[in-house]
């Protein structure tokens, strides 16, 4: 064999905040969640030394073998309606891509999900119209294989993080009986993704081009600082209660937000009722409440151990506090399989 067998699963999340790992009993549910680590972004040491810490004995390869996922700042998850009478046309779904989206489909990896579930949309088969297209720059996919290969790690599968979160989460939602349409949040340096999930599946999609860094001005007008490298260092440091100046520092990414809801809400006559935000430096966590408090709204708080448990995925003592961490949505939705859940939803 190419590969030597292995017992244990390993999960990577790989996003502009941190790389999340998770190894576990087996490489397949039922399996139990033994340990949950946690390397600061671009930390290859720190990455390196949890790899050691949590499988000594390397396959042949000398790698670890892992479900992965990625999060490009270029990734396209974006919620569209088709026209039914088109969609059997050569070529219409790439000019979806390139008048809606601005993406040259010869440059991306693609696909089509039904908005409702998540699976793969059949043209010809399919009866919806609304799908979400999701994909990623060919050649960044080939850049982070070649990097994550680099730090020792084989990816066996390759996922988008958020199409993994959004399946999870509405999964979550569905099993706890959540009615609310619920705002999510993946806030990176430069932007934002926007989605909002309802009981029918993803209803909305929206990148916003406000992320982090769009604080850091205002840190340093408010504060007086010298640059804006001091409020940078400052803002991600933690040494300071920001959560006074919460509002002021979120004011344009809140006016996008507001808009993007308002619209929503006057589409389908629903409010959104929670909001919860699964990419923030562990530092910044307070940034989720401040969001939820302009907005008015309920920051939606995970216990993920029940549902996991529903999913043949048990967790270990040590494990248990991370399963109300949002961040850590992105590494257990990496272990979900939903086939199973649909037949559940039906008792």
């Amino acid at each position: 064999m190419l590969f030597s067998q292995k017992t244990k699963g390993f999960f990577v999340d790989c996003n502009e905040h941190g790389v999340f790992v998770a190894r576990t009993s087996g490489s397949s549910a039922p399996f139990v969640v033994e340990e949950l680590r946690e390397a600061p972004p671009g930390d290859t040491a720190a990455l390196a030394e949890i790899l050691k810490q949590l499988q000594p004995k390397r396959s042949q390869t000398g790698y670890v073998h892992a479900t992965v996922g990625m999060h490009s700042e270029r990734r396209l998850l974006r919620r569209a309606s088709l026209e039914m009478k088109r969609i059997k046309e050569t070529g219409y779904l790439d000019e979806v891509l390139t008048t809606q989206f601005r993406v040259e489909p010869e440059k991306y990896m693609a696909a089509v999900l039904h908005a409702n579930d998540g699976s793969e949309y059949e043209v010809g088969k399919s009866q919806s119209k609304d799908v979400i297209f999701c994909g990623m720059p060919s050649d960044e996919i080939v850049a982070f294989q070649d990097g994550v290969l680099e730090k020792g790690i084989y990816p066996e599968r390759l996922e988008i993080g958020s199409v993994a979160s959004l399946g999870a989460l509405n999964d979550y939602l569905n099993f706890t009986r959540s009615k609310v349409p619920t705002l999510l949040l993946e806030l990176g340096f430069e932007s934002t993704h926007s989605f909002i999930l309802s009981a029918t599946g993803v209803d909305s999609s929206r990148p916003i081009n406000i992320g982090l860094s769009s604080m850091i001005p205002v840190v340093q007008k408010e504060l007086g600082l010298k640059d804006e490298e001091s409020a940078k260092k400052l803002f991600f440091s933690n040494t300071f209660d920001f959560t006074g100046m919460g509002p002021l520092l979120i004011q344009r990414l809140l006016k996008e937000l507001q808009s993007s809801i308002g619209f929503y809400e006057v589409q389908t006559g629903l409010t959104i009722g929670q909001v919860i935000c699964t990419q923030l430096p562990a530092k910044l966590a307070w940034i989720a409440d401040v969001i939820a408090a302009q907005l008015a709204i309920k920051r939606l708080k995970l216990d993920l151990v029940t549902w996991l448990n529903a999913r043949h995925i048990t967790l270990a003592d040590a494990a248990h506090p991370l399963a109300s961490d949002a961040r850590w949505l992105g590494v257990f939705s990496l272990m979900v399989h939903y086939h199973a859940s649909a037949a559940e939803k039906k008792d």
